[in-house]
């Protein structure tokens, strides 16, 4: 498993099973767009600042977050579908 460095978050992309029109039609999988969501899978330690503290992250493993469409890097390990994120690209933790 990979572990963030910094003010970096993995997150494990989230993908819709399923997209229906309004109208009713399907989206084929090559129309979709890359989801926004996912789950936080790894946290970095945070930003180092100048004088030397560092400033703990707002979010934490297990948390499902919206991020910007692109942010990130995209990694894939193991089947699975990851992207790694700065945190100031997390725009939301859902509840």
């Amino acid at each position: 498993m990979l572990k963030p460095l910094g003010d970096r978050v993995l997150v494990e992309i989230i993908e819709d099973t399923e997209q229906k029109t309004a109208g009713g039609l399907y989206v084929p999988d090559t129309a979709k767009e890359k989801s926004q969501r996912g789950k936080v899978i790894a946290v970095g330690n945070g930003k180092l600042l100048d004088n030397g503290t560092r400033v703990p992250l707002d979010v934490k493993e297990g948390d499902t977050v919206y991020f910007a469409k692109y942010g990130g890097t995209e990694v894939s390990l193991d089947g699975k579908n990851y992207s790694l994120l700065n945190e100031r690209d997390v725009l939301a933790i859902v509840e």
